[in-house]
């Protein structure tokens, strides 16, 4: 008899906000989280990308599903708009402090350099770092302004030095990073 007033509670709680991420563990509770599947110029998805904004930076997770084995660059863009076939309209790498490309150019990094993902024998690669200092809506310069920004995937790998796309190749794929119109923050 006690089971049958408990099912309305364990229901409802099962409506609550998500509270698992791609990848994170442990630790203080994120402040800020965003989610965006990362679309090709057709719309098909090629995988996700999670932003987790923490107390000493962002926790940056991303797996993509389907491209073929190989190494592909990912960075963040200044703009949040995807609009193919060539994702131009992201813009560049955000860049808030005028830094070359790259983490092995002295004159680098952009805030929004990333490292490559392997994708391996059964098409799938994950990336989980911690970008450190990277802020998404607070703080000095925010990845999130008015026109937002994205995560974009490249056609070939990072050579980490070469300005201002690391020869990276085309955009194969694009996920938009916004704020919605209630404050809270979602991605396409």
């Amino acid at each position: 008899m006690r089971a049958v007033w408990m099912l309305p509670l364990l229901m409802l709680a099962a409506c609550g906000p998500k509270t698992e991420s791609l990848g994170r563990v442990g630790g203080a509770p994120p402040s800020m989280m965003l989610n965006t599947r990362l679309l090709t110029p057709d719309g098909n998805s090629l995988g996700e990308a999670e932003l987790l904004q923490m107390a000493d930076g962002v926790q940056f997770i991303a797996r993509v599903k389907g491209l073929p084995a190989g190494t592909y660059a990912m960075h963040l863009h200044a703009v949040g708009r995807c609009v193919g076939p060539d994702f131009t309209s992201a813009g560049p790498h955000f860049n808030p402090e005028g830094k070359q490309h790259g983490r092995d150019n002295p004159m680098g990094a952009h805030a929004g350099d990333l490292p490559n993902i392997v994708v391996d024998a059964n098409m799938v690669g994950d990336v989980n770092i911690m970008l450190p200092g990277l802020r998404l809506a607070d703080g000095a310069n925010p990845l999130l302004d008015a026109d937002g920004a994205a995560v974009v995937v490249h056609a070939k790998a990072d050579d980490y030095r070469s300005d201002p796309a690391g020869n990276a190749g085309t955009r194969i794929a694009c996920g938009e990073l916004k704020k919605s119109a209630n404050g809270a923050t979602d991605g396409a």
